[in-house]
């Protein structure tokens, strides 16, 4: 693994200044599984990309590495390509996308996407990897890096007597010292950011903190990091609490019926940092009725998992997927479905049908008005899924479009 002191960085980012908050857009929207194939996705899209929106500054780069891509970019020669590439482009890489673990495009996912999820060591040596690759890459004016990952697991994969959950923790916590001691040896702070997703250990905000407060920041657990790293535990809260955040995506906990003010108080309130904000919308149904189901089949694609949480009154109910919704529909009637499909952020209704873009207004007000986290990413993985009525121009041009809209609503 080659990991470079900072004195020896290049100077990738001559003679300007990185902003204090980043923002970008996940590349997992390219397809690309080994580190050659995502090398030629961007290689041929973020000089496109940074011409129409940071012509003049240094665009920052949310990373999607599969375990396969990290492995290979672990090798010098594919390095120091990538950063000789990030000079010559004026880009640099602040966070990475750690989520799917394999392949992510062009077959189907599903609930695959969580696997292996934090009971499995291959979790815990894949997150590893890419923190120190992201301490490689960070360049010398940053100090910060964010690693986003499942929200210890989906639901159905675990099973009932708690014991997923504790190895999830333990891993975690393993974790969080292995990032303790690269941050001793680097100098680089990397936080790993659970996200939260609707049929997952961690749906919500909510979820989270109890998770948190019950299994990461117990006694027994900061006895044990503080063993693990050699410190008090008064120490080992703070390395837990430095190291481990949450990555808030507007969509889930939109789909979750969430306030976004309620769940950014939640955090703050607990102490748990939002070391990510994923700037993402999802699908929103507001009459689901026969013509709707009709309409909304176009979105059922074969890909990616689509959860939907309906509401009746304040009763919320769960489908695992958008087929089984559509099947209990005239059994189930509800006065609103809202649906884990990423839609472009820029348009607030989709044909018939609304997106959950409010929700994420919202969230970026409050930003304006207190930085919640210095790194905004775009993530809108499924354009390449979604009906070809709703995908205008190109893949560039949609990213663009998204990116510019964001900024508009921070400006």
């Amino acid at each position: 693994m080659l990991l470079l002191d900072p004195q020896q960085r290049p100077d990738s980012l001559p003679a300007t200044t990185l902003p204090a908050v980043h923002m970008s857009y996940c590349t997992n929207i390219h397809p690309g599984e080994s580190w050659q194939e995502m090398r030629a996705q961007l290689g041929f899209h973020l000089p496109r990309i940074k011409a129409r929106v940071a012509p003049d500054r240094p665009f920052g780069i949310g990373l999607r590495l599969s375990a396969l891509a990290a492995r290979q970019l672990e090798e010098e020669p594919a390095q120091a390509e990538f950063r000789d590439f990030l000079a010559e482009h004026q880009c640099y890489v602040f966070t990475l996308n750690g989520f799917p673990f394999g392949a992510f495009h062009r077959q189907a996912v599903k609930d695959a996407v969580y696997l292996p999820d934090w009971r499995d060591p291959q979790r815990l040596i894949y997150s590893n990897r890419l923190a120190q690759l992201l301490a490689a890459l960070l360049p010398p004016e940053l100090e910060y890096g964010s690693v986003s990952t499942v929200p210890g697991g989906y639901r159905q994969h675990l099973s009932g007597d708690g014991s997923g959950a504790l190895w999830i923790a333990t891993h975690l916590l393993e974790h969080a010292a292995f990032l303790h001691r690269l941050r001793q040896d680097s100098g680089r702070r990397i936080v790993l950011a659970l996200e939260p997703e609707p049929d997952c250990l961690l749906a919500t905000s909510e979820d989270a903190v109890a998770f948190f407060e019950l299994h990461l920041l117990s006694r027994a657990a900061l006895n044990q990091v503080a063993k693990w790293c050699n410190v008090k535990r008064e120490e080992a809260e703070a390395i837990v609490r430095r190291h481990l955040g949450v990555c808030l995506d507007a969509c889930h906990a939109a789909v979750e019926y969430e306030q976004p003010e309620d769940a950014v108080a939640r955090l703050d309130q607990a102490g748990i940092a939002i070391a990510k904000l994923q700037l993402s919308a999802g699908l929103r149904v507001t009459r689901p009725d026969r013509m709707a189901a009709e309409a909304l089949r176009a979105f059922a694609e074969d890909t990616y998992l689509h959860q939907v949480v309906a509401r009746r009154g304040d009763d919320l109910w769960r489908y695992p997927d958008l087929p089984a919704a559509l099947t209990a529909l005239p059994r189930q009637p509800a006065d609103e479905w809202r649906i884990h499909f990423h839609v472009p952020i820029c348009h607030a209704a989709l044909g018939p049908f609304a997106s959950t873009q409010d929700f994420l207004s919202r969230l970026l007000v409050l930003q304006c008005q207190r930085p919640l986290s210095s790194h905004l990413e775009v993530e809108t993985y499924s354009w390449g899924v979604l009906p070809p009525a709703h995908r205008q121009g190109d893949l560039g041009e949609a990213i663009c479009r998204e990116l510019q809209w964001a900024e508009g609503q921070l400006r």
